[in-house]
């Protein structure tokens, strides 16, 4: 059976054209994708309600909360919620533990990649 909405995906880049072309990619494979470009900015997306099904967060944002600590408080608020990290400045070792049930991705990354992996983790929600 087809979901009646597209799966909702919360993309968290601070670098406008990445985040674009990222959110391109993923539009055309089917995704809703809402940008923001804070870490601060996606914790209040959360916090509205709004419906996301994953979160794809950059390491390194600006202002005080970096995707580690945004990946940690989205978990809490959402336990189910998948997330994936990725850095082109840090390594998975960099970050110390990961949020159980996460994924890092180096950058640069590869659209089909991106679009399959996360097709992937958000399969369920398709039911």
């Amino acid at each position: 059976m087809a979901r009646a909405t597209p799966v909702s995906v919360l993309l968290v880049e601070d670098e406008v054209l990445i985040s674009n072309l990222v959110a391109d990619w993923l539009s055309e494979r089917g995704f809703a994708v809402h940008e923001v470009t804070t870490g601060d900015a996606a914790l209040r997306y959360l916090e509205s309600g709004e419906p996301v099904d994953l979160l794809f967060t950059d390491v390194d944002l600006p202002g005080k909360i970096d995707g580690a600590e945004l990946a940690q408080r989205a978990r809490a608020q959402r336990p189910e919620l998948p997330i994936v990290y990725a850095s082109g400045r840090y390594g998975v070792s960099d970050l110390g533990a990961l949020v159980p049930r996460s994924i890092f991705l180096a950058k640069p990354y590869h659209r089909d990649d991106i679009c399959t992996l996360l097709e992937r983790l958000t399969a369920h929600t398709a039911h």
